[in-house]
């Protein structure tokens, strides 16, 4: 059974995330997007973890529903926890996923950070003064089948192997309980390829998900599973031993949309390659202070090998543009404009869940229904054939399905189907 998986998102409780993110509304959008297994998000907030309880029912191992029957989603309980701590005389800020298999370790954990005076009240992601490794350890403590894995790990600023305060291997940070980190999220601004070139991720499962603040960015990556029975550790215990088997592939968010993938200094509008970032000594031009590295700079920096090396006999990924996107390339409108979202409903309601139509819905099927210029952009995604301008220092990148001229000439034939 193909099982679509999101296992890192937020709740309306962390900082700078839509109010409209409850869990009802997750499992609606993840209806949606064809998400099958999603992230509770967010479970050391009281609040949010109060919620968990009176409106999530178990219904496997570690796997939850809502008690209204309203949607077929399911949920597993995940976080995101950010750890701030001094080590080898660096502060080190990196986040990382945390997975528990029951609401009794989740409440364990809770004690056990309420303990150590963590402030887990003011954000659904909270922040802890804690070294990683000591995270990991109380996390095996409270249960062995308890996963932690780095979160968007080539974020500059708070990743393990981001450029400001990360690491150079997985061995530096977590040490001798290495061996119980089986997995990293590639994040938004890299793709497994990128994380191919070290060969210190060989034997490490690269996964993905959206960590979507808003519900209409869930599931702009995901991960993609065959499983008898959704269950807890029927999901894990794939991670745990490298089955490739039974993970499918990943679906990725082009890395150049990211808002980390290039060098650059927003402020200045400058954004540069790796190349052009060493020509001119990591400085920025326009204003003297030093650029923001990059993922993929630091990714240069720490490959051992050429792209092309670390690709091979590797869980293969999908990359996307998600369909809203899509429309507004079609309709040359914005993403929320009227017009965009009526027909992404429309398109719903017809064709089936977004992945469904990005990936699996043949072409003439979308052609017939939604017209040509519709079904070519949808190809050109598949075929990967778009026009992207990376992102640089918090600024995401943007991505053309189509050129101005192309606009142009679509808009009579739109206007004519709708």
């Amino acid at each position: 059974m193909r099982v679509i998986a999101d296992l890192h998102i937020h709740s309306k409780y962390s900082r700078s995330c839509s109010q409209a993110l409850t869990l009802e509304n997750i499992a609606k959008w993840c209806e949606k997007k064809g998400i099958d297994l999603v992230s509770t998000a967010d479970f050391t907030h009281p609040a949010w973890f109060g919620s968990i309880k009176s409106e999530l029912v178990e219904t496997a191992p570690g796997i939850f529903m809502l008690k209204n029957k309203k949607s077929p989603c399911k949920f597993i309980l995940g976080t995101e926890i950010s750890c701030i701590y001094s080590k080898g005389g660096q502060v080190r800020r990196l986040h990382h996923c945390v997975y528990v298999p029951d609401l009794k370790s989740a409440e364990k954990l809770i004690k056990k950070l309420e303990s150590r005076k963590c402030n887990l009240h003011s954000d659904g992601r909270p922040i802890i003064g804690m070294p990683s490794k000591e995270l990991l350890k109380i996390l095996l403590d409270i249960s062995e089948s308890s996963m932690l894995i780095p979160a968007h790990a080539w974020t500059p600023w708070f990743a393990i192997f981001g450029s400001k305060s990360g690491y150079d291997s997985i061995e530096q940070c977590f040490e001798e309980l290495s061996s119980h980190i089986c997995a990293i999220e590639t994040g938004l601004s890299s793709d497994p390829a990128m994380n191919r070139r070290l060969s210190g991720l060989d034997n490490i499962f690269l996964v993905s998900n959206s960590d979507a603040h808003s519900s209409a960015n869930l599931g702009r990556e995901a991960n993609v599973f065959d499983l008898d029975e959704i269950t807890y550790e029927n999901v894990f215990n794939i991670l745990r031993r490298r089955d490739a088997k039974k993970f499918l592939f990943t679906i990725e968010f082009y890395p150049e949309e990211g808002k980390y993938h290039f060098d650059g200094h927003r402020e200045c509008k400058v954004r540069f390659s790796p190349a052009k970032t060493k020509k001119h000594k990591g400085i920025c031009p326009e204003c003297g202070k030093k650029l923001t590295l990059g993922v993929m700079n630091r990714v240069d920096n720490l490959a051992d090998r050429k792209e092309e090396e670390g690709q091979k006999n590797y869980v293969p990924f999908k990359s996307i543009v998600p369909l809203d996107v899509i429309l507004s390339e079609v309709f040359d409108q914005g993403k929320k404009t009227k017009k965009v979202l009526q027909t992404y409903e429309k398109m719903i309601a017809e064709l089936g869940p977004e992945f469904e139509i990005l990936l699996d819905k043949p072409i003439a099927d979308i052609e017939s229904a939604f017209g040509e210029v519709a079904a070519q952009a949808i190809q050109r995604v598949r075929d990967g054939k778009l026009i992207i301008e990376p992102g640089y220092d918090g600024e995401y990148g943007t991505v053309k399905i189509f050129s101005d001229k192309e606009k142009k000439l679509n808009k009579p034939a739109q206007k004519a189907l709708f």
